[in-house]
């Protein structure tokens, strides 16, 4: 398994538990794994769906701000990568 950093986590809105990504590099596809590091976060998670300014979308590349539903607390700064099968 790989790991190729595809963005970073601008905000975190709790209710309804969602982070906003800024995607840096690369794309993510619905279907992809993600995997969200920082100080205090270590969470990996399918992801089910996404949105860009409110629309569900099944793509997105450098320079798109996502909407993504996590599981858990993501925070500001945490650092988003795609989990590859390489």
């Amino acid at each position: 398994m790989g790991e190729k950093r595809i963005g970073e986590v601008v905000k975190f809105f709790p209710k309804p538990s969602v982070a906003a990504v800024k995607i840096i590099e690369g794309e993510i596809r619905v279907g992809d794994t993600l995997k969200f590091t920082g100080h205090t976060t270590d969470m990996t998670m399918p992801l089910d769906s996404m949105e860009v300014n409110n629309l569900k979308v099944a793509q997105a590349v450098a320079g798109d701000y996502i909407g993504i539903r996590v599981a858990d607390r993501v925070r500001p700064g945490d650092e988003v990568f795609k989990v590859t099968a390489d």
